[in-house]
């Protein structure tokens, strides 16, 4: 699934708007961004809970960036291995944030 972002730029409390293969549009919370093999992803978490997904749930998205006028195109990562790389990123910041809160 591709995903497009439809506003960029000033986002009340970093709302990203996301645009499905169907139409739909869908509100997210970028939780962060994140660099890994030399690729950019956002953690997103939407802002209405998705049909399966559970409150504590967020996606990875691969962001292309596509020019200087063009919006970020956003596509959804389906690999494991990136995911839970990502992830596994995300948290050495947080440690590094506060390293003295555990999980």
């Amino acid at each position: 699934m591709s995903e497009e972002i439809l506003n960029d730029g000033d986002r009340d409390e970093e709302v990203i708007t996301l645009m499905a293969d169907s139409g739909e549009e869908i509100d997210f919370y970028e939780i962060a961004s994140i660099e890994y093999e030399q690729c950019t992803y956002a953690i997103l978490q939407p802002v209405e809970l998705l049909e399966g997904m559970d409150d504590d749930e967020a996606l990875v998205f691969k962001v292309t960036h596509c020019g200087d006028d063009e919006a970020d195109k956003f596509e959804i990562e389906l690999d494991d291995g990136v995911i839970d790389a990502v992830f596994s990123e995300y948290t050495k910041l947080l440690d590094e944030i506060d390293p003295e809160e555990e999980n």
